[in-house]
């Protein structure tokens, strides 16, 4: 492969001089530029993309920092991303912190050093003063960062409503809620939602509240845990979907069925959930569009030097399936 020394040699010029041709910058005679231009061509030469970006002050690259690329829900919003990107001829840059901390600051570092042009994260660990240093556009998805960065996320508080009052207008008349890591806003907001229609009833104890991890494990032991109370539960609010699938598991474990005995609903609205059985209720974020949105969002400070922050919150929406298909005339 060709360097940009050898360039220079061939055409009789300065390594300075290729450089300001194949970059656009600086004056150069036209006489000059077409013999360098001639020399690339004919050695193939192509230029490292950190060069240009050194010389240009842009990368056309973007990093995406998640918490947890299993998880379908950053799947899905990692698409999003990736497709306006594209649209726009930049580059993302994948990276997996497993919400950790330090993973997320070396990650930062490594991006930093990498001279993308802005990242776009999503971080329940991270504040302000982490990244307050930083030179380049950031933008946070699915979760707010101390209110000081630009952030697209969802209604968690609205649609934690949605999902319990749904719950009580099948029939249900104890609904218990998995709540996710009390870490996250997105969780905390949830389980606020949950609280807020449920807290006056007489009904309600805190015994039908109980923590998992966002996880599928930790919903099932959560589900038996509650099943297996005194409380007559048959109605489950699981934090997000994923957990809603453990819970399916454990109804079903105990020789329940579901809706008739224990109805569920989840939260997120992922892919995954159209394929459980039976197919799950839940309360659908935009996924796709959030990442669509944040991804313009980036470019947009990118491009235009843009300083002022915006902060988008997207509705959710109730998409009843299988696991709620229940009416008060079944009891």
């Amino acid at each position: 492969m060709a360097t940009i020394r050898e360039v220079a040699k061939k055409a009789g010029v300065s390594v300075a001089t290729v450089s300001r041709v194949i970059n656009r910058t600086g004056r150069v005679k036209k006489e000059t530029e077409e013999k360098v231009l001639e020399i690339v061509k004919q050695l193939n030469y192509t230029p490292s993309s950190i060069a240009v970006s050194l010389n240009n002050k842009k990368s056309k690259t973007i990093g995406l920092l998640l918490p947890d690329i299993t998880n379908p829900f950053f799947a899905e919003l990692a698409k999003g991303v990736e497709e306006v990107a594209k649209k726009k001829g930049y580059t993302v840059i994948l990276c997996n912190s497993n919400g950790d901390l330090q993973s997320e600051l070396d990650h930062l570092q490594v991006l930093e050093q990498k001279y993308v042009d802005g990242i776009i994260l999503s971080s329940h660990t991270l504040t302000y003063s982490h990244i307050e240093e930083c030179k380049i556009p950031i933008v946070s998805i699915d979760r707010t960062l101390d209110g000081k960065l630009s952030s697209v996320t969802s209604k968690n508080y609205e649609g934690a409503m949605l999902a319990t009052r749904h719950l009580l207008k099948k029939g249900c008349e104890r609904i218990a809620h998995i709540a996710g890591p009390q870490n996250i806003v997105t969780a905390r907001k949830r389980l606020e939602g949950y609280l807020a229609v449920v807290k006056d009833s007489s009904w309600y104890s805190d015994e039908l509240l109980v923590y998992g991890d966002y996880e599928i494990q930790t919903g099932y032991e959560a589900t038996l845990k509650l099943l297996n109370s005194t409380q007559k539960i048959d109605g489950i609010f699981a934090g997000n979907d994923l957990m809603a699938v453990g819970s399916l598991k454990a109804i079903y474990s105990l020789g329940l069925r579901v809706p008739e005995d224990v109805a569920v609903i989840g939260f997120d609205g992922i892919n995954f959930s159209k394929i459980t059985i039976p197919e799950l209720s839940t309360i659908a974020q935009p996924i796709f569009e959030m990442g669509l949105l944040a991804t313009d969002t980036i470019l947009d400070e990118i491009v235009n030097s843009k300083k002022n922050q915006s902060f988008h919150e997207l509705s959710v929406s109730l998409i009843e399936r299988d696991s709620t298909k229940k009416s008060r005339c079944d009891y």
